[in-house]
């Protein structure tokens, strides 16, 4: 037999086939098995490694997906067919799959297949958007918020990822490209395996503190050089970076710190499935998560005491301004009030006839005007002893 003799599988014949033929095909990948000859005289096909899709993901909205087993390398997952062929079959293993929540079919798939409970899709619409870690019956549930893979050091500039945790399935979905999930897709990708899918959300936490301490770093660069600029005297220029820095801070430190209270209930009484050194990578990340806020919270004190800082040399520059404005006034004061008073068209202005009325009213203007300077003078300097 030939290979044009081979049966052809058509478009036409039962959607149940493919979905064997798609998890047959995974499960032999997952195994790092070759793949088999059709028959004696047929040669075996090699599987070609699938690549990374877009970031918008396919129709059902799926960014990527792997297969996790213990000892092997992850296994790329090519479509969400095949991803709905291996739920609830892993066995000894978990799924990850990951999906943009911003295509029209994403949610509608979610719900058909992934077997995820109403309050994760509560949550995609109008729960709270704290970061925190809880149970949801048999299941962990995490929101976690990320900057985005376009970050720019706005306040805008930061996204909720929402992840459902079970023993063989973990289902990660966000409306917008973030970073740390984006580094966990690339490590899957380059063959990092994990024992469980505590171990992956454990590092999806960890990869997050460390692009928080990242942002945190740059940003005390900047505010170091932003420090020097203020303490000599360039203040000015710098007040609005200094608001957006500190708006940066408090968001990134009310928005990423995740919920104590709900954690501690989480570890208190977690899943059955959740073995006793998967509570204590949570617990352990959580721990690194405080550091990193503990140092964002520094900084934006810092920050803080800039912004004074530079209020305190605006508030002294505009009292010199006001102080130099009320000394013209007061000097100017003997004049206005003469000429005010010689300016009237009345009978009876003194030295109006005199020819010599003008330099004697010049001598006086200036005789009053020295007078005031003098006093002005004077108790400028005694309050600049005291």
């Amino acid at each position: 037999m030939t290979a044009a003799d081979l049966p052809v599988v058509t478009k036409t014949q039962p959607e149940r086939h493919i979905l064997e033929c798609a998890s047959a095909a995974a499960f032999r990948r997952a195994a790092n098995q070759p793949n088999r000859a059709v028959s004696n005289s047929a040669p075996a096909t090699p599987i070609v490694p699938a690549q990374l899709r877009s970031e918008g993901g396919d129709r059902q909205g799926l960014i990527c997906a792997y297969l996790f087993r213990p000892g092997v390398a992850p296994v790329s997952i090519d479509s969400a067919t095949e991803a709905e062929a291996l739920l609830g079959r892993i066995g000894d293993g978990f799924l990850w799959s990951h999906v943009n929540v911003s295509r029209a079919g994403a949610e509608g798939w979610m719900r058909a297949h992934a077997n995820l409970s109403e309050n994760f899709f509560e949550a995609l619409h109008e729960g709270s958007r704290s970061t925190r870690i809880e149970r949801d019956g048999d299941a962990l549930f995490a929101v976690i918020n990320d900057v985005t893979f376009d970050f720019a050091f706005d306040a805008s500039d930061v996204s909720t990822l929402w992840v459902s945790v079970r023993n063989d399935v973990v289902i990660s979905a966000r409306r917008q490209p973030l970073r740390s999930v984006d580094r966990l897709r690339m490590a899957a990708k380059q063959g990092a395996g994990f024992d469980s899918s505590v171990a992956l959300l454990d590092e999806l936490l960890r990869d997050q503190a460390d692009e928080l301490q990242r942002i945190a770093r740059k940003a005390a660069d900047r505010v170091d050089v932003i420090e020097d600029a203020v303490l000599t005297g360039q203040h000015e220029r710098h007040a609005a970076e200094l608001a957006r820095l500190r708006r940066l801070m408090v968001r990134l430190q009310r928005m990423l710190a995740p919920e104590p209270s709900a954690l501690a209930r989480t570890l208190a009484y977690p899943p059955a499935w959740v073995a006793a050194n998967d509570t204590q990578r949570l617990q352990q990340a959580s721990e690194e998560f405080a550091v990193v806020l503990r140092d964002i919270a520094s900084l934006q004190e810092r920050i803080k005491l800039m912004q004074e800082e530079a209020a305190a040399r605006i508030s002294d520059a505009n009292s010199r301004t006001l102080f130099t404005l009320t000394m013209v006034t007061v000097l100017a004061l003997p004049i206005n009030l003469i000429s005010g008073l010689f300016g009237m068209n009345v009978g009876g202005i003194p030295l109006a006839d005199h020819k010599g009325g003008f330099w004697m009213m010049v001598t006086l203007i200036a005789v009053l005007t020295a007078v005031i300077a003098w006093i002005a003078v004077r108790r400028i300097g005694r309050k600049g002893r005291e």
